[in-house]
């Protein structure tokens, strides 16, 4: 046996181990390294700010505080007013449901010719084996649903706390990683997180100035006809497409639909043609303009970025993968070498396809375009 392969042997095992316990501490922390991403491009986000009042004499401390402060209570706000909205309307519904019930009821006995009642179907509701099965899952799933809302109250706590130490002692942390490079590394680096700053802030302006146009024109529509808590639903439709990736625009177009159901049927119809037509308006012509404005990239590559992100951290990479390709795509167009183009009527698409090669065909010897023949007498 060669001296070599006992020593190979245990090196192969030795790194083997090495990657098994690498990949079982990865899968642990997985977790944790998504909350600390989302906190870092969090802190990208709120620098602009942070970085304005500390300029002004403020402590960073302080002025992270007050950002956050501010982002906290108007979220708070938010929900409280959109809770009590959705309270009233379903303590609504709740006493119109017989009135609803009825109409839907007298619809079908004069469309299809039955004699349905409201106390037949109610029974044969309330007797049915799948609504005494939901029940009974919905008694056994309240701990569950108790266990996910404490498991994501603590993650939310997480993330704010990595991102206040993250914006709040941002000058101490890009110090401290410059301090192990060298200073053309340096460079590169602060190059970087400045670019990163600007695309993240960048993006969010322009989701937020989505959002406020988005808000508008809803609430102009809801208050044409009339819909009850316009100015809240508006804001709910703004905030929720726009900050929601993939199905955002779906739970954003589903509470005025039902609110406008409360009112009459025909507005829920009303809406939602609104929010189809609306969001191509939004898709094809509202946001390639911001976008390119803000963010400079293409919406071909926004749209595969969301794709790729959704489908390697979900929701998550759905939200961070447009500035996160936004400050790539910058950093490496700043070492990307380009050249004028030259004037050819072929890059804007007017020579017509094919020419060349059939005046490649035409020049080919033996090849020639055949010749009309006379045709043949009708007397012969």
């Amino acid at each position: 046996m060669p001296r070599w392969l006992p020593r190979a042997i245990v090196l192969a095992l030795a790194l083997y181990a090495c990657f098994q316990l690498g990949s079982w501490a990865f899968h642990q922390l997985i977790g944790l390294l998504t909350n600390i991403l989302i906190a870092f491009f969090l802190a990208l986000a709120i620098e602009p700010a942070v970085g304005r009042m500390a300029s002004r004499g403020m402590r960073r401390g302080v002025a992270t505080f007050l950002v956050f402060f501010g982002i906290l209570v108007a979220t708070v706000g938010f929900v409280v007013l959109l809770g009590s909205m959705l309270a009233d309307q379903i303590v609504t519904m709740v006493d119109d449901f017989p009135k609803y019930l009825d109409s839907v009821i007298n619809w079908i006995n004069q469309t299809f010719k039955t004699e349905l009642s409201r106390v037949e179907v109610q029974d044969s509701v309330l007797r049915s084996d799948w609504l005494q099965s939901y029940v009974q899952n919905s008694a056994t799933g309240v701990l569950d649903v108790s266990a996910t809302v404490l498991g994501g109250l603590f993650r939310l706590l997480t993330i704010f706390l990595f991102s206040f130490y993250f914006a709040a002692d941002g000058p101490r942390l890009r110090r401290a990683l410059c301090s192990v490079l060298p200073p053309a590394k340096q460079t590169e680096v602060l190059r970087a997180w400045e670019i990163a700053v600007d695309k993240t802030g960048g993006y969010l302006y322009s989701r937020g100035l989505m959002a406020l146009i988005s808000g508008v024109a809803h609430f102009v529509l809801l208050e044409i006809l009339g819909v009850p808590y316009a100015p809240a639903l508006a804001v709910w439709v703004g905030l929720v497409s726009q900050f929601i990736p993939t199905i955002g625009t779906y739970l954003a177009g589903a509470l005025p639909m039902l609110i406008a159901f409360t009112v009459d049927p025909w507005y829920a119809v009303w809406v939602l043609g609104f929010v189809v037509v609306y969001q191509q308006f939004e898709n094809y012509v509202l946001q390639p303009k911001l976008t390119s404005k803000t963010v400079d990239i293409h919406p071909a590559v926004a749209f595969g970025s969301v794709i790729a992100g959704t489908a390697l951290m979900g929701a998550v990479g759905a939200l961070i993968a447009i500035p996160a390709v936004a400050t790539l795509q910058a950093f490496l167009g700043a070492y990307v070498r380009r050249y004028d183009v030259t004037d050819d009527p072929r890059v804007q698409g007017h020579q017509r396809y094919g020419g060349q090669l059939l005046k490649r065909i035409k020049g080919v010897p033996g090849i020639r375009r055949a010749q009309p023949q006379p045709e043949p007498d009708e007397g012969v």
